[in-house]
């Protein structure tokens, strides 16, 4: 048995997450799917201050709660430097980091991966504190999203917060140690072949290819968890 902790991407909760996890512990494994503090069901708990360290304890917390070791971590988009961060501090206990169209850190000590979200996504609101998902976003990078999938993203996606990408995470030695695997999606955008090649940096562990956009966890549900089941041996 395999025990996977589940870290949800931009706009997203545990709920993201179902039909993996459903697939998961029918095979035997255990799942435990995280909502980061502002989004999904704890969109409630947004504020000002929710931020990158809001999220690492997040996760952190599902670990020490569940006193899990050994586990696979999976982080989705710009939950990659989440899962980053959580695995440089509990690196006795991961066993393995799968970067689900994601972030991937460089192995430095420098800080990394803060960025100006509104730039791509566009702006919050006036006052507001996050970025909300639109069915344009939708459109460009996961465009397999469609019918009841649609309604259901757009139904409960919650806007992103926006410190959670401004803030950057700083990685120790602890860090270099840890192993990665990888998922990419061929519809997300993004240039696959080229990373694959070593392009866009190294990669440091297998990986897998699937046919779509940035939400395989709500397309393709199947084929995800195959996949996330294959990298974590």
């Amino acid at each position: 048995m395999t025990n996977f902790v589940l870290v949800p991407g931009a706009w997203l909760g545990a709920w993201a997450w179902r039909d993996v996890t459903t697939r998961l512990e029918r095979s035997g494994h255990a799942a435990y799917p995280v909502t980061l503090t502002g989004m999904g069901d704890r969109v409630h708990l947004l504020t000002k201050d929710v931020g990158m360290e809001t999220a690492i304890q997040d996760v952190l917390a599902v670990i020490r709660f569940n006193e899990l070791t050994e586990f696979v971590l999976v982080g989705h988009s710009f939950a990659g430097k989440v899962a980053a961060a959580v695995a440089d501090r509990a690196h006795r206990r991961v066993r393995r980091v799968i970067y689900l169209d994601a972030f991937r850190p460089e192995r430095v000590r420098e800080p990394q991966a803060g960025f100006d979200a509104t730039r791509e996504f566009g702006p919050a609101p006036p006052g507001g504190l996050g970025i909300p998902l639109t069915e344009e976003i939708i459109g460009r990078i996961g465009s397999d999203v469609k019918g009841d999938h649609l309604t259901r993203m757009q139904a409960l996606a919650t806007p992103w917060p926006l410190k959670l990408a401004a803030d950057p995470i700083t990685l120790s030695a602890n860090y270099d140690a840890v192993e990665e695997a990888y998922v990419f999606c061929s519809l997300s955008g993004d240039p696959v072949d080229e990373i694959v090649a070593g392009k866009w940096g190294e990669l440091h562990g297998p990986h897998k290819v699937l046919d779509t956009g940035h939400w395989p966890m709500i397309t393709k549900p199947e084929e995800l968890t195959a996949d996330l089941l294959a990298l974590a041996r």
